[in-house]
């Protein structure tokens, strides 16, 4: 059975076209609702081009990496496989899309959030009477940039080198690749977090043994964890990054020796504390750091490309060294969404 993909001819130029992906420009040249009641039906625009070519990317019998260089055609795939495979490294694991509230897509790289301060008396829920003003809420843009930055790696290996390598196994390499970025966004949403994004809204710190925060300096407690939580209202701490020692520490707690917290850890995967909040263990936190937050107004994740590679070089086969990048940032919603504990 003959399918319209194989009339697609795929250029390099496919991937410079201004705010469109190759997968978009794929997709728009060979639509997937043309496959509906096929047995390509599931598949994207990409996964077809893979199959029109016959290369397999998965499994024990993955194709070699000199597959995608079969001809100049075919070559063009190869750079949105390195991205592909690159964006699942960094989307493993990662627990950005635990603490973010909205993603929000850029292009560009000088970026004005919002922002609503809201005075106390503002925050009060009063009765409107009838003829009376309605409170307002004002939002206005912030007043700097947030500041966004590349992150990337540098692919460096000669055609020669990888051509025999099984594509399978050229994707863990990639994975890591992609893993190490993550890790580079999420350092940076954790020092927004504590440190503001340029707009004076640093989170406000609170230490272990100072009021209102009991306990002994140097020692975590219970009850400290229970005075941290209780300085989030209005806001919900519902999300808890600590740092692999106050990991360590919480889980000693008799308190988190509850049976019940235990099981459903066993069965999810998932530990929440006794507070109802989730707890995420990153080494993104300095020793002796707790960041509470309410996750769905603390955080907005400014994403101003998805991954980017050299196409060029990746295509014409001179792989030398191929910049792999992705421009992302954060900025703070809620400046009272996010409060930092020091033991």
């Amino acid at each position: 059975m003959a399918y319209h993909f194989e009339n697609v001819k795929l250029e390099k130029g496919m991937y410079g076209r201004s705010g469109r992906s190759f997968s978009q420009t794929l997709e728009e040249l060979d639509p997937s609702e043309h496959y509906r009641g096929t047995p390509l039906e599931g598949l994207d625009a990409f996964q077809r081009q893979l199959k029109r070519f016959d290369i397999k990317v998965k499994g024990a019998g993955s194709d070699c990496v000199e597959k995608f260089f079969h001809n100049t055609e075919s070559a063009v795939l190869f750079p949105e496989f390195v991205s592909r495979v690159v964006r699942q490294g960094m989307e493993e694991e990662s627990i950005l899309p635990d603490i973010t509230a909205t993603v929000t897509r850029f292009d560009g790289m000088d970026y004005r959030s919002i922002a609503s301060v809201p005075t106390e008396e503002q925050k009060t829920l009063k009765r409107v009477e009838e003829g009376a003003e309605i409170p307002q809420t004002r939002i206005r843009t912030q007043e700097n940039l947030v500041r966004l930055h590349k992150r990337g790696r540098m692919l460096v290996a000669s055609y020669e080198a990888i051509r025999f390598q099984r594509l399978d196994l050229f994707s863990v390499t990639l994975r890591q690749i992609g893993a190490y970025i993550g890790r580079m966004h999420l350092e940076d949403a954790i020092k927004v977090l504590c440190d503001g994004d340029g707009n004076k809204n640093p989170a406000q710190v609170f230490n272990v043994g100072t009021k209102p925060i009991s306990g002994t300096a140097g020692t975590l407690s219970y009850e400290a964890l229970v005075d941290f939580w209780s300085q989030f209202d209005p806001y919900t701490m519902n999300t808890l990054l600590v740092s692999s020692d106050m990991m360590l520490a919480m889980l000693k707690l008799s308190e988190f020796q509850n049976p019940l917290t235990g099981l459903n850890f066993q069965g999810t995967g998932t530990l929440t504390t006794p507070l109802g909040a989730k707890l995420l263990r990153t080494s993104a936190l300095p020793a002796g750091t707790l960041v509470g937050l309410d996750k769905n107004y603390a955080l907005e994740q400014i994403s101003a490309s998805e991954i980017t590679v050299e196409y060029d070089k990746l295509i014409d086969r001179q792989l030398e060294r191929a910049a792999i990048t992705s421009i992302s940032g954060f900025a703070k919603l809620f400046g009272e969404a996010s409060k930092v504990l020091k033991v």
